[in-house]
């Protein structure tokens, strides 16, 4: 359980950074505006892991004897990306429309932009649920876990932003990919020990 809760909040890291960014930038982010926005992250961080494990079970039989390296490097390589980006991201820029109405790429309060994102920051949820599948192990209840840490830790993003600024989003991408490459390490040294 103490891995799942971690492999939870290591996902749930994008999301994070996007719903810090959004409580920034979007200007009368309303209470329905980020229990919706919080509610997308979490559903989609739930169902992508189900998806890639289905995807997974399709191939498991071919490739089970290298099962641990494939979740070894996908963790490392969705970890080392948010680790890398981390150190590239920019100060959260506003954008000004000429209206005096601050605007973002980040603005959950359009459906479009909030789908968008949401499928965005859940591509790396299915690359874990991958690697549940080759390792045989059962994803729906990680898959809750995943889902809820989301939904609980954008909400918390999303008045982040609104009161504190850009300086939690680059930080928490980058715990969130060192948790997942220590995750894979674990993996990877448990087949080989």
């Amino acid at each position: 359980m103490f891995q799942t809760l971690l492999i939870a909040l290591g996902l749930s890291m994008d999301a994070f950074a996007v719903s810090v960014s959004s409580g920034i930038c979007t200007d009368q982010l309303k209470p329905r505006h980020i229990l919706r926005g919080s509610f997308f992250f979490g559903m989609f961080q739930f169902a992508m892991p189900i998806l890639g494990w289905l995807l997974g079970m399709n191939f498991r039989a071919v490739i089970q004897n290298l099962d641990h390296w494939i979740a070894f490097i996908l963790l490392a390589f969705i970890g080392g990306k948010m680790v890398k980006e981390s150190f590239e991201a920019e100060p959260v820029a506003c954008e000004d429309n000429g209206e005096s109405e601050r605007i973002s790429k980040t603005d959950v309060r359009d459906t479009r932009t909030l789908l968008t994102l949401s499928v965005a920051t859940s591509i790396d949820a299915l690359a874990v649920g991958l690697s549940y599948s080759l390792l045989g192990k059962s994803i729906l209840s990680p898959a809750a876990v995943i889902g809820a840490i989301t939904f609980t830790v954008c909400l918390l993003g999303f008045e982040f932003g609104k009161r504190i600024g850009y300086l939690i989003e680059k930080r928490a991408e980058l715990a969130g990919g060192i948790i997942l490459i220590a995750i894979g390490i674990k993996i990877l040294l448990e087949h080989l020990l």
